[in-house]
């Protein structure tokens, strides 16, 4: 009998360990580079701002909200395309909740990654190129891209992607929303939220979207193009 005891709980002690480790705490994903080294086009003060308030409550925000849930043992990428499959079939205010927080996580530490502390960076001839192809000219293409994320109406995202042509486009999403959801392959991500830009710029988002292209990681977008890269998942 009590060896029969025993087993009991060495199994109930197993199942307790296994439902802790069972729940994937999702992590703030680091900076590639210290808070100051986007200035002056983007400030240290807006950097703390952005990365250790907003990305950061996104990051707390999911944790949260997932705890407990079907989406406890998912990675970031798979919790975004399950929640948003439920937040149409089942549209409970959870589902969509986690889907908003979900897909600002990934799309901060994307955006991140689009950003480089060594200015002025050029992309490669053959990227070059092949934007070309698509934009007449690679000066046509930022001309675009940065019309794009002026016309991007209230809070959102403006997007290089590879789309599920093929083909090089740019796309723009409200809110939370990404390009992952509907197959395309992020290359290039500028964030067009207000807290991104607010206290260097004020309302001239024209004038940070200029600045943008000052900042851009051409490697990073390079790399995306050729191995479909992604934040690391967590």
């Amino acid at each position: 009998m009590r060896a029969d005891q025993d087993l009991i709980e060495s199994t109930k002690k197993s199942r307790s360990s296994a439902k802790t480790t069972f729940n994937k705490s999702i992590q703030l994903a680091a900076l590639p580079y210290k808070l100051n080294a986007l200035a002056p086009y983007i400030s240290e003060e807006t950097l703390k701002l952005h990365y250790h308030k907003h990305n950061k409550k996104y990051v707390d925000t999911l944790n949260t909200l997932k705890n407990g849930t079907i989406y406890d043992n998912l990675n970031l990428e798979e919790i975004i395309f399950k929640a948003s499959i439920r937040s149409i079939d089942v549209t409970d205010v959870t589902d969509i909740n986690i889907f908003n927080s979900a897909s600002q996580v990934w799309n901060h530490a994307f955006y991140w990654q689009c950003l480089s502390p060594k200015h002025n960076l050029k992309p490669s001839e053959g990227f070059i190129e092949l934007l070309s192809k698509t934009f007449e000219s690679f000066k046509n293409f930022t001309r675009q891209f940065t019309a794009a994320g002026l016309d991007q109406f209230g809070s959102g995202w403006v997007w290089l992607v590879r789309n599920n042509s093929q083909n090089l486009e740019i796309v723009c999403t409200s809110n939370a929303d990404t390009p992952l959801i509907r197959g395309q392959v992020p290359l290039l991500l500028c964030d067009v939220w207000e807290h991104a830009y607010y206290l260097d710029y004020k309302n001239d988002r024209k004038a940070y979207l200029e600045n943008f292209w000052e900042l851009v990681n051409w490697q990073f977008v390079e790399s995306c193009m050729a191995s479909t890269a992604s934040p690391k998942k967590t």
